[in-house]
């Protein structure tokens, strides 16, 4: 074609074109606004909508080599046009470099993909973002240079946070790990990034739990980074790791969030330097989810003092009351276990007083009667009237709550056997059905039932 038939094609073609079209953004480009001023369309502005154009149509048509020439002239004269430029000619250069076969062209391309990214950020920022981006592509082409993989998607997720792609998440940690073979990083850095990476994944499998495909993809990254962690996750060597840095920094609030966290999520829990972080964490920044904790711990220790304190102050902090029964529950149940069968009570009632209808609050108030017999023998009936009272909350748990049936059921079954017998009511002229107040520390009115 000759030159002037070219330039009045070319002309023609940008004619035809809706502006609309030209300047459609992808769905990347929704609200990126520039951060430098000057010309759109720079210097020669109706030069760089005719290349602008050109290589639109041939890039739409996937028409990669001609697009290129048109779109190269576009990126270095007139960079604020469109942040498409960018997306684009990142597709286009990738292309060029898997196509490529000499080696020396191969890294001129990467060179020129690397440029497209920083250019990217200068003039449309998502900082973050791209480097995310960047990163992955550095590591896919170029994996020995493995500290500038490094700093480029450390900074990437630094910026991004719980906003984080994947991928850069997956290439962030293995970039971590060549650090640490390179004994450029000490190997307490695997674990700190796995803790950073493992609650932004956590973060996006919450937010996407009425997304099947987007939950499918974060559980696979999480699969992804739990898998390559795995031969550095056993609990002798976390501990190794964070014991030494305990020892000269216990009060650090982050690295003893950062020790809570990775021991629970690794289940090390039983190690006594869970303990120690957690106790003074507690201390530090007092919480109810940590008091609950502190609790659950000690009383796997034994502590069964300790235990109620942190539970009691547990209960005290918690807002919502689902949490709140949580608390006093397990309260409860360390009283019973202690036999202070008034105290246990007493936390089983406050239950009660935020879910009237909690059927377990009921089965344990049963229980602590059932359990008094031996202790409330003062009614010249051997302390068998306590199971009057015993069976009247559990049927009451059964009334008001489902969940407990058979297990109140099988109570009622159980306990019913210890009723006194007809004839030895009949010589203390206790009648069957009529009120009887029963006395010990439990001082409630119940009915008289016979047994056999």
């Amino acid at each position: 074609m000759k030159k002037g038939m070219k330039a009045v094609v070319i002309l023609l073609v940008i004619s035809l074109l809706p502006l609309s079209n030209l300047f459609a953004q992808s769905n990347e480009d929704v609200e990126v606004k520039s951060t430098t001023k000057g010309p759109k369309y720079g210097s020669d502005s109706v030069t760089c909508v005719m290349h602008l154009s050109l290589y639109r149509e041939f890039f739409k048509q996937k028409n990669y080599k001609d697009a290129y020439p048109h779109w190269k002239w576009v990126f270095l004269n007139c960079p604020l046009a469109s942040q498409n430029t960018y997306i684009d000619g990142g597709k286009m250069v990738t292309a060029r470099i898997d196509e490529a076969k000499d080696a020396a062209k191969k890294e001129l391309l990467i060179d020129t993909l690397m440029m497209v990214y920083d250019q990217r950020i200068t003039y449309f920022n998502r900082e973050g973002y791209v480097l995310g981006r960047k990163g992955v592509d550095l590591f896919t082409y170029r994996p020995d240079k493995t500290e500038q993989i490094y700093q480029i998607l450390k900074k990437s997720v630094d910026l991004s946070g719980n906003k984080s792609e994947g991928s850069p998440l997956v290439y962030y940690f293995r970039s971590i790990i060549g650090m640490v073979d390179l004994q450029k990083l000490d190997k307490s850095a695997i674990v700190d990034g796995y803790d950073q990476i493992s609650q932004i994944i956590d973060y996006n499998i919450k937010l996407s739990k009425d997304n099947a495909q987007q939950l499918a993809s974060w559980e696979n990254i999480k699969g992804n980074i739990e898998s390559t962690f795995e031969p550095y996750a056993t609990c002798p060597d976390l501990i190794s790791i964070y014991d030494k840095k305990f020892t000269e920094k216990p009060e650090d609030i982050e690295l003893l969030k950062k020790i809570t966290n990775i021991l629970e999520r690794k289940d090390c829990t039983k190690e006594e330097l869970f303990y120690k972080a957690t106790e003074n964490l507690h201390k530090l920044e007092p919480s109810a989810q940590s008091a609950y904790l502190m609790g659950t711990l000690n009383l796997k220790k034994e502590n069964f003092n300790k235990a109620s304190d942190y539970l009691q102050e547990a209960a005290n902090l918690y807002e919502d009351s689902s949490d709140k029964i949580k608390a006093l529950e397990l309260l409860a149940n360390i009283n019973f276990n202690q036999r202070n069968f008034s105290q246990a009570r007493a936390n089983a009632l406050k239950i009660l007083q935020l879910n009237p209808n909690y059927g377990k609050a009921y089965m344990l108030i049963g229980d602590l009667y059932a359990a008094s017999s031996s202790m409330c023998t003062g009614d010249d009936l051997g302390g068998k009237t306590v199971f009057w009272a015993a069976i009247d909350k559990y049927l009451k748990a059964r009334s008001v709550d489902p969940s407990v049936e058979a297990d109140a059921n099988a109570k009622i079954a159980q306990y019913s056997k210890h009723f006194p017998a007809a004839q030895d009511l009949f010589f203390r002229d206790l009648q069957e059905g009529t009120a009887y107040t029963i006395g010990c520390w439990i001082n409630e009115t119940t009915t008289i039932r016979g047994g056999k």
